[in-house]
């Protein structure tokens, strides 16, 4: 998977020493030992063309000695030239006009940097103090571009604020910087020749760097290195490994930068700690380390670097072979990793055997990138020989690195998610335009990855945090959980839009990653079947004596470790369904909101497509987004795949939870569930699928089979009383279908479906219903309407009047005694006490010829108790109904007041003919109700021959009844009203005086003009405050 291009040379045969480069633009600056400068123009590849390279000018001599550094400051447009220990600025693009530097003399090397910082009007970055009270203050965005040259014994900062030079700075520092790298704006590492330091430019102070354990590899890999690794030592360049190599510090992205010390990269923040908990580690010191974002090159000795096993066939067994030449190698910055290894010379193969020839040495220095850490990277190689050098030159490579996309792919196709992750999180969306996406599907392959692994919490939370398709989750699983959504392990990344697996690597992989993290979630198999993995085959090895060793015997050994066991840790299928359990309640929680927004519920099932008509693929193409932006038949299929997985995973490890989840809404597909419950004899639990589900009918067909198999009444007819309880009018026809076979058998519990209190179903339908099946089950359902719900509405009292009528009727044509007995008691009871029958409708409805008494009751009720009496006396001849009657109607001063004088009347001048003799009943009736009679209409209605001794009680009521002469209590009334008139006006007329001389008989003092009160009758006269004792001594006086 290497990042990079293979390199191209740009330019071959320069002659010069070269010591340093720039690239600014599509100009590449190289500066010699001579002082000479080479101006290039460089065009990027297009239409996979190679690179353009062009030589513009040779600015001859523009310093006296040998250039060591090359700058470029966009501000002033100029380049930063350091020779001969001096910082010079040369405006562009003539290079006309040097400007040295007068303070940065002494110098070792420089730093350039160049940021948009926003300040406020003081210049600061920080809001000024006491400015919450004031306007609000909007900071100015301002290019901002220091100078930091490293000079000897102190640090000169050189700076620009929108292309205007400000104040210079200093700082005096213990040791001269041989290297300077920015972490951030305002933060520089400084690279002494034996140790590193942090510089705040802000405060202008030192940051010490704290020192981080390392474990430096000794000399070992440097002592194994091959044949000529140190030629060519005191070649003119002095470039080889011998040489002394300038302290390292590079900046590897924000806020951080990387120390080389010895052979281990450390990476540090702007707090002077380490950044990273593991270092970088390299076989030997690097000779020169530079970064392209997300890259780190470094040029590692000849000899250090050992070649892969791919080529090493010359070599002896056991001894690894090294590279002859030096070696660019490229880590990383996010895995610390190597990701490309490239021997030089980079475009011939490399030797097979010992016996080739030694290629000529190379040193590779001077990794400059573009600005901003950005590729193509530049690489200058030049011959260690100097009669090679001389007749060669040095060659100029460039680094191109892939397309962002392509990397991000085969990161992705080599399985390494997290490094593939990270890379794309380092990429702007500008450069990757479908980043977002690519993020998405390296977190789903992650997470695949870690569920393969074991890592089954972790994986789903990833799930759930990308809303990946329930389905494909659950095709994850077994097919005891996920049925036919079920895929197998190899298939896993495709599933989820990963490359399709090469058979070959496919085997390797799944055997590695199932044998190493242990993350395979098959179904364990039950106990006493044979286990075939490959993990119960090891298991199962034992210690080659255990074949001549007694069956029974321990090893005397691993008696006292066998005997304290561990307690059994759950296999990787449970604890993966116990994962499962935490995903699916969450999904499903989002699930019910969404379907809510469309009013959809688990009742509705039957109108939206089936989970068993729609295909395993079809499932698993439904778009990984939220749930807010699928179609309702997306969220229907999504709910049913999510409510069965989560049934099939209490199934397995809680099977206590399966009651819960069936007796609320959920969306199990109920051809898969019924089967496994029914099969389980979870009756009850798939009894409260049914009713959720609304297929009532399913469940009563089970209750009606199970109740067959129950000897005891209520366990025979109960449970499907209650189930028929719960139904509302809807289902009224189900209610009517599966009650018949109770009542068939058991009336009395049957009508317990009807007068339930949970659910009111209408009393119209049942009554038809219940009198179809009989019609004393109809009239006990009306008797409980009327008695039980107080219900007053003529409907039904004429309904059980007439269900009454009928029943007695036909009683008495099947000759059945004792039923039309018990129905003319019931009718003759309820005509008697309702009042809310429509009474002329059903006196209409009685037979001429019988049920007289019930037709006197209705006669009473109209109004017409002449009649009423006529049929009790001269019908049914009962004299003492007759006279119960009259006593139930009678109210005095009203029209029934003379109902007994009409009794009386019948009974003694009879208009029909009879030959009973009704004399004696009307005496005995004048007897006893004489009061309510009018004497004289009495006296008139006896016949002749009735003596003064039969109705002798009669007459002496009537005589004692006193009689009042109205003009007496008149008279009487006035004469009273008189005389207190006579009193009150003699009161009236007395008069008292009033002299100096009369004293209060109270207390004894004179009157005079104060307040008195006359008493009556004696005329004694007091003051007003003596009136009461006067008085009281009056009272006892008289």
């Amino acid at each position: 998977m290497p990042p990079f291009e293979p390199p191209e040379v740009l330019l071959t045969g320069f002659k010069e020493r070269i010591e340093a480069l720039s690239l600014q633009g599509n100009r590449l600056y190289i500066g010699t030992g001579n002082g000479n400068l080479s101006v290039y123009s460089v065009v990027g590849p297009a239409d996979g063309k190679a690179y353009a390279v062009t030589h513009l000018e040779t600015k001859k001599g523009l310093t006296r000695k040998a250039i060591d550094q090359l700058g470029y400051v966009k501000d002033i447009n100029s380049l930063v030239v350091l020779s001969q220990s001096q910082v010079t600025l040369f405006d562009l693009p003539e290079l006309s006009k040097p400007t040295p530097l007068p303070k940065a003399k002494s110098a070792f090397s420089f730093a350039v940097h160049t940021s948009v910082q926003h300040l406020y009007p003081d210049g600061k970055k920080t809001r000024p103090q006491g400015a919450e009270f004031s306007p609000p203050i909007i900071p100015v965005p301002s290019a901002i571009t220091y100078l930091v040259v490293g000079c000897q014994r102190k640090l000169v900062v050189y700076s620009w604020k929108d292309g205007e030079a400000q104040d210079l700075k200093e700082a005096a520092l213990p040791h001269s910087a041989r290297t300077i790298a920015f972490l951030n704006p305002d933060v520089v590492c400084l690279a002494y020749e034996a140790h590193h330091v942090l510089f705040s430019l802000d405060t202008m102070s030192t940051i010490e760097i704290a020192s981080a354990s390392t474990t430096s590899k000794p000399a070992a890999s440097i002592g194994n290195v091959g044949m000529g690794a140190f030629t060519g030592f005191g070649g003119y360049m002095s470039l080889g490994l011998g040489a002394k190599l300038r302290p390292c510090a590079t900046n590897v992205g924000d806020a951080e930068v990387l120390i080389a010390k010895d052979n281990e990269g450390l990476f540090v923040g702007i707090d002077g700690k380490p950044s990273r908990k593991a270092p970088i580690s390299w076989p030997a010191p690097p000779e020169d380390v530079s970064f392209v974002k997300p890259y780190i090159f470094s040029v590692l000795p000849a000899g250090s670097v050992p070649r892969t096993t791919g080529s090493d066939t010359g070599s002896a067994p056991g001894q690894p072979t090294f590279h002859s030449g030096p070696v660019l190698q490229i880590h990383s910055s996010i895995s610390l990793q190597v990701s490309q290894s490239l021997p030089f010379p980079f475009n011939s193969p490399q030797p097979t055997s010992p016996a080739a020839a030694p290629p000529v040495n190379h040193t590779l220095r001077l990794l400059t990138p573009s600005p901003s850490a950005k590729s193509p990277l530049f690489m200058v190689s030049t011959p260690t020989d100097r009669t090679t050098a001389a007749a060669e030159g040095s060659s100029i490579w460039c680094f191109h690195m892939k397309p962002w996309g392509e990397q991000v792919d085969e990161l992705t196709d080599a399985g390494t998610y997290a490094e593939a992750l990270a890379l794309v999180s380092s990429i702007d969306a500008a450069v990757l335009p479908d980043k977002d996406k690519r993020t998405s599907l390296i977190k789903a392959l992650d997470a695949v990855s870690q569920f393969q692994a074991g890592e089954f919490d972790r994986a789903l939370d990833l799930f759930i945090e990308l809303n990946v398709n329930p389905a494909k989750v659950v095709s994850l699983y077994p097919e005891t959980v996920s049925g036919r959504l079920s895929v197998p392990r190899e298939q896993w990344i495709q599933m989820f839009g990963g490359p399709v697996p090469n058979p070959v690597q496919e085997a390797s992989s799944s055997s590695s990653s199932s044998s190493e993290h242990g993350g395979d979630v098959e179904e364990p198999a039950p106990s006493g079947q044979a286990v075939t993995s490959a993990v119960g085959k090891a298991s199962k090895r034992k210690n080659p004596l255990d074949a001549i060793r007694p069956s029974g015997s321990k090893d005397p050994e691993t008696v006292s470790i066998s005997s304290k066991k561990d307690k059994p840790r759950k296999d990787n299928f449970t604890r993966s369904v116990e994962s499962l359990l935490r995903y699916l309640p969450d999904r499903r929680q989002k699930l019910l909101g969404a379907l809510e927004a469309f009013h959809i519920t688990p009742v509705q099932s039957h109108r939206h497509v089936s989970l068993s008509d729609t295909s395993s693929d079809s499932l698993r193409g439904i778009p990984d987004a939220s749930f807010s932006s699928l179609t309702p038949e997306q969220l229907v299929l999504c709910a049913q795949v999510v409510d069965t997985a989560l049934f099939k995973s209490y199934l397995v490890v809680r099977p206590g939870l399966l009651g819960p989840l069936c007796r609320r809404d959920n969306w199990c597909e109920v051809a898969q569930v019924e089967e496994t419950l029914a099969a389980r004899e979870k009756f009850s639990e798939l009894i409260d699928l049914y009713n959720v589900r609304k297929m009532h009918s399913k469940a009563l067909e089970l209750l009606r089979k199970l109740g067959e198999t129950e000897s005891d009444v209520k366990d025979r007819f109960g449970p499907s009383i209650t189930y028929l309880q719960r139904l509302g009018p809807e289902y009224l026809d189900t209610v009517f279908q599966y009650s018949r076979w109770i009542l068939d058998e058991n009336a009395e519990m049957a009508l317990e479906i009807f007068t339930s209190e949970e659910v009111e179903l209408p009393p119209q339908h049942v009554a038809n219903f219940l009198e179809d099946v009989n019609p004393r089950f109809c009239a006990r359902y009306l008797e409980f309407l009327i008695e039980e719900r107080h219900e007053e509405s003529p409907v039904y009292h004429d309904r059980l009047a007439k269900l009454y009528l009928g029943m007695t009727v036909d009683a008495k044509k099947a000759g059945d005694e004792e039923s039309r007995k018990w129905a003319y008691e019931k009718l003759l009871l309820f005509v008697d006490n309702s009042t809310h029958y429509l009474v002329d409708r059903l006196l209409g409805m009685l037979p001429r010829d019988d049920l007289f008494e019930v037709r006197a009751i209705l006669l009473g009720r109209l109004g017409r108790h002449d009649s009423a009496l006529k049929l009790y006396v001269y019908e049914l001849h009962d004299y003492d109904k007759a006279e119960r009657y009259c006593r139930q109607i009678y109210q005095p001063d009203t029209e029934t007041r003379k109902i007994f004088l009409t009794l009386l009347r019948i009974y003694l001048r009879p208009v029909a003919k009879t030959a009973s003799d009704f004399l004696r009943p009307a005496l005995d009736l004048i007897a006893r109700h004489g009061p309510r009679l009018d004497p004289e209409e009495t006296l008139q209605l006896l016949p002749p021959l009735v003596s003064a001794r039969d109705v002798r009680v009669f007459l002496i009521g009537a005589l004692r009844v006193p009689r009042f002469d109205a003009r007496v209590v008149r008279g009487v009334a006035e004469a009273r009203h008189d005389q207190v008139a006579r009193k009150l006006m003699y009161l009236e007329a007395n008069r008292v005086r009033i002299t100096d001389s009369r004293i209060c008989p109270q207390c004894h003092k004179r009157i005079g003009p104060s307040a008195i009160v006359i008493h009556a009758l004696g005329g004694e006269v007091t003051h007003y405050h003596c009136r009461e004792a006067f008085a009281k001594k009056l009272k006892e006086i008289r």
